[in-house]
């Protein structure tokens, strides 16, 4: 297991989000894959796709915003936050980018997972963490007041990004609790990484000032639960053919 703590220039949830699923997939020869929450965005394009002979099916809880993806993706209506949630086939990866601070009850979703993942499956997510103090305020806020709180600090195409209301159940980053909760299912945890900071205050120098400030002296302290982001490998054990007891 890989317990680490990074600056939030590292994250890899936006731009090498690509690069890293990418050599997920050839590292351990994966075929099949669910992207959930992909909406109007898949991580992967379609080149690599055809090229690799990939089976990539996205989900998401909204019609409409899988409508706005390419038709090469197979789209399914999925809330693997909601009890006895089934597909019709398992995958050996399944993975969210951005998706998980939107996920109502987070044991459930794991849970769900965990029965639809291969033996030997491979499940990673990528998502902000709670207690970083936009996050919170996303959090607490009313949906009006959040949506007008974006638009001010970080404005975006609200066709292809759309804002979806935030919950953040089981957003943290590296802590033990977390850690156990992940084990409990039956996950072995590969790898979890918490990233300090984060570029809101861009507009706002000196709390931008501040924030740089406050992340390095946190990457030094490593409080997990003051992470901004984080991203959790997983894998789903292979059950053993060997019968206790017997060589």
């Amino acid at each position: 297991m890989k317990i680490e703590f990074k600056p939030v220039d590292e994250f890899i949830g936006w731009q090498k989000a690509e690069s890293f699923v990418k050599d997920l997939i050839r590292f351990h020869g994966i075929k099949s894959i669910l992207e959930i929450g992909a909406g109007a965005n898949p991580t992967i394009l379609p080149e690599f796709i055809k090229t690799n002979k990939l089976d990539y099916v996205i989900s998401d809880v909204d019609l409409n915003e899988l409508n706005k993806a390419d038709d090469i993706y197979r789209k399914i209506i999925l809330d693997l936050s909601k009890p006895n949630q089934t597909v019709e086939k398992r995958f050996d990866l399944i993975f969210s980018r951005m998706t998980g601070e939107h996920i109502s009850d987070g044991r459930k979703f794991h849970e769900n997972i965990y029965n639809i993942l291969n033996e030997g499956g491979i499940s990673f997510h990528c998502f902000s963490t709670l207690y970083a103090f936009p996050f919170s305020a996303n959090r607490l806020l009313p949906d009006f007041l959040s949506e007008i709180f974006l638009r001010k600090i970080a404005p975006r195409n609200k066709y292809q990004h759309a804002k979806f209301k935030a919950y953040y159940d089981w957003c943290c980053g590296p802590s033990k609790k977390m850690i156990k909760r992940y084990e409990q299912i039956g996950f072995e945890i590969i790898e979890y990484v918490g990233y300090f900071g984060h570029n809101y205050y861009q507009k706002l120098p000196f709390l931008n000032r501040l924030e740089n400030a406050k992340s390095k002296l946190l990457l030094k302290l490593k409080l997990p639960y003051l992470t901004a982001y984080a991203y959790v490998l997983l894998k789903k054990p292979t059950v053993s053919n060997t019968v206790p007891g017997l060589s």
